[in-house]
């Protein structure tokens, strides 16, 4: 079939995006779902960082590459081996399938799936190969979903249902931001009642992990960034305290879980620091694969601290989107609140820039 997607044609194009334009928007050829695979019409995809990384050439993909990794949408039709989904259905598209065989399923969440990750690295669908196509030439698929378009085709295990009365955006923001940050929480650290929970680095990630944290009403929720506004947002979103970096080490601030989401090595460090001893610091940025960290090795053994790497929230999200659909329904979890812009598909090389100037919580593109 037809569709139109955004195509990620070069790696590392000069900023502003919106004048090197990296990205195009066109129309490709999709194939019908094998065995296993579904297809989806797209309804809303958020723009996360972990798009703007293989854009900048932080997270190095291969082109031309189909953008997008959050996304949801409506079950059009259903390939062979595939009895529990019925077309019409809405779905959460998840970026890191998990096949349940190996030993990274096998984990409960804490590592990612082996062959999950090597489908993603390679371009391809978890049951192997792609279904684009432009101008005869195959388009890698972008970590299994590939949503920046009018319509995917994805791995059964690569999508999580949702009843009706959540609405496409909340979805959406669902398949990684929500599972990334609320994960790093309830799957990482694990708080207990009367600890302080501090976020540093408020993008969608860190602002998500901030509602979870708020919504477990355990302790201080503390945020944590360099933009005044976002600082702000967290307050509204019902942080207990936000401040900037410097202020955080001024006053030699403390929280017994730490989660970073900002991606880069002053954050983490930063995250570090602020860990009270016997704390957990977990940290789901995703900085350049050359950054390194300093920290005091004597620090972790003197003062028992731990740091955890969580990759997706060390999520299973078969487990943990009913939970954050639960809690959204509740009213305790406005995922709403996430969502700073809506725009069109043409608009993904500004709201690239846009993301990368710290100017966006959560941009959601909206398909008629």
């Amino acid at each position: 079939m037809r569709i139109r997607g955004a195509v990620l044609e070069t790696i590392a194009a000069p900023a502003p995006f919106a004048e090197s334009r990296p990205i195009t928007v066109c129309d490709l050829e999709l194939a019908a779902p094998g065995p296993g695979e579904l297809l989806v019409r797209i309804e809303a995809a958020g723009l996360c960082h972990s798009d703007l990384s293989v854009v900048d050439g932080n997270r190095v993909r291969p082109v031309p590459m189909l953008l997008g990794h959050e996304a949801a949408g409506i079950v059009e039709s259903i390939g062979d081996g595939v009895t529990d989904l019925a077309v019409g259905q809405r779905v959460v598209m998840t970026f890191l399938p998990r096949c349940g065989e190996c030993a990274g399923c096998a984990s409960g969440g804490c590592t990612p799936c082996t062959p999950g990750s090597v489908a993603n690295n390679a371009g391809e669908l978890l049951g192997g190969g792609r279904r684009l196509h432009r101008d005869g030439a195959e388009v890698h698929h972008h970590l299994g979903v590939s949503g920046f378009a009018t319509h995917a085709v994805v791995d059964r295990r690569s999508v999580v249902p949702v009843d009706d009365d959540v609405p496409p955006e909340v979805a959406a923001v669902l398949g990684c931001a929500v599972l990334t940050g609320g994960g790093a929480l309830l799957n990482a650290a694990k708080p207990g009642r009367g600890d302080r929970i501090m976020v540093v680095g408020l993008g969608g990630v860190g602002m998500a992990a901030v509602l979870v944290a708020v919504s477990l009403g355990l302790g201080e929720v503390i945020a944590v960034d360099t933009v005044p506004e976002k600082l702000r947002l967290a307050e509204e979103f019902g942080a207990s305290a936000a401040y900037t970096p410097a202020e955080v080490a001024e006053r030699g601030i403390v929280a017994e879980v730490v989660v970073e989401a900002a991606g880069n090595v002053r954050a983490f460090e930063t995250a570090v620091a602020a860990t009270a001893p016997g704390g957990v610091t977990v940290t789901v940025g995703l900085p350049a694969p050359t950054a390194t960290a300093t920290i005091s090795p004597l620090a972790l053994v003197a003062q028992g601290r731990t740091i955890i790497g969580s990759y997706l929230g060390s999520a299973v999200p078969d487990r943990d989107i009913p939970e954050y659909v639960r809690r959204w329904r509740a009213g305790t979890l406005p995922l709403e609140r996430l969502v700073s812009a809506r725009i069109g598909l043409d608009q993904v090389n500004q709201a690239m820039d846009d993301l990368a100037a710290g100017a966006a919580l959560r941009q959601v593109i909206v398909f008629d």
